[in-house]
């Protein structure tokens, strides 16, 4: 038994690895691959079945126990949260409806916390009024869409958080900040004040340490409720909090953030600066889906993000995975069409299992006469 555990922690450890160095290259090559997510998963979950392998294998009850108890209680809270989320999503909502608009933008947590807690009555009201086969059809199908929704969630987050781990060198020559909204018009919102301090913060310290200091790039147009375009009244807000007058620059023409790359990246290009060290700034669950955008107009240039308000990030954070979902929609879009018919297969198979078992039957009859 001993000998067994052995082999399984080496063969452990030697999946574990493979997983880590396919991922650090892939990451490495490009940090907005979606991909990455599931390397890194792939990597994290053979790492803790090698650590929990190696453990056994000890044969130590001083160490097996303890961390037994450890991996249960982790296991217990992940199922209470789980168990919760719809409480939680409904609790998120009251906040968000306290403190913002009650925009269909800031309400994602309160219908999908509704959806949760109605689709058991839902499936019971298909289950007790529909024929067999269409009330296993309607029942599975939309159950393998919800877990393929909630995998490729996992895996934004995945993303999303790796994305962050990121501490860029204090040698750029541009620091664009990517705009927001503007509140009566012309003054700069709390959470674009935010980005707009992270931006200064690095530009200050870059300054004080290299006596180099990057031109900052405030970018974004003028709405239709707004007096001034917002990169003017960020530049403006900017000059008031420290940068200098001559490293400010607003870029006004921008109404997406893709345009707030493409736009940012002609000024750059036009600058004297032969390729420049170039970064961003925008709020830390935008960043993955901003710097796609970067990449996708050749602006080679990573994100650093902001802090957002804790109460806030779950409606931003679903509205970002919306959005990228969306930029790949004809690749779901086929998927889901692919799951409906393995639906459809593995409905008539459980209520014709005997289909099943007469074609063993005729494939081993087959077999037996060659």
């Amino acid at each position: 038994m001993q000998g067994d555990y052995l082999f399984y922690v080496k063969v452990g450890w030697l999946i574990t690895t493979l997983f880590l160095i396919i991922f650090g290259t892939s990451y490495t090559y490009n940090r907005t691959w979606l991909r990455n997510g599931i390397w890194f998963n792939l990597f994290f979950y053979s790492f803790w079945l090698a650590l929990a392998l190696t453990i056994l294998s000890t044969d130590n009850n001083a160490i097996i126990y303890p961390v037994g108890f450890l991996f249960l209680f982790v296991v217990f809270c992940i199922g209470l949260a789980f168990s919760l989320q719809a409480i939680l999503l409904l609790w998120n909502a009251a906040l968000v409806w306290r403190r913002e608009s009650h925009s269909l933008a800031n309400s994602l947590t309160l219908y999908l916390g509704i959806g949760i807690l109605l689709l058991p009555f839902f499936t019971s009201l298909i289950r007790n009024h529909l024929p067999v086969f269409w009330a296993d059809l309607f029942t599975t199908f939309p159950a393998l869409c919800i877990l393929y929704a909630i995998f490729w969630f996992y895996n934004y987050l995945t993303v999303l958080v790796l994305y962050q781990l990121y501490w860029p060198r204090h040698n750029k020559d541009f620091i664009i900040v990517l705009g927001a909204g503007l509140m009566n018009g012309d003054q700069v919102t709390p959470l674009l004040a935010q980005r707009i301090n992270k931006g200064i913060q690095f530009y200050q310290r870059q300054s004080q340490k290299t006596d180099h200091a990057p031109k900052m790039i405030f970018s974004g147009g003028q709405g239709g409720d707004e007096t001034i375009p917002e990169g003017e009244a960020m530049r403006q807000y900017a000059v008031a909090h420290g940068v200098a007058v001559n490293d400010a620059l607003a870029e006004t023409t921008s109404k997406t953030t893709y345009q707030n790359m493409q736009f940012s990246k002609k000024i750059i290009d036009d600058s004297p600066i032969k390729k420049p060290k170039t970064i961003f700034v925008t709020n830390n669950y935008h960043t993955f889906r901003a710097a796609i955008f970067a990449r996708s107009v050749g602006l080679k240039a990573a994100g650093i993000g902001s802090k957002t308000a804790g109460f806030f990030l779950p409606n931003a954070v679903m509205r970002e995975y919306i959005a990228i979902v969306m930029r790949q929609r004809k690749l779901h879009l086929i998927m889901v069409v692919l799951m409906f018919v393995f639906s459809l297969l593995l409905v008539i198979l459980s209520l014709h299992s005997d289909w099943i078992a007469n074609w063993i039957q005729a494939v081993r009859q087959f077999l037996d006469n060659l």
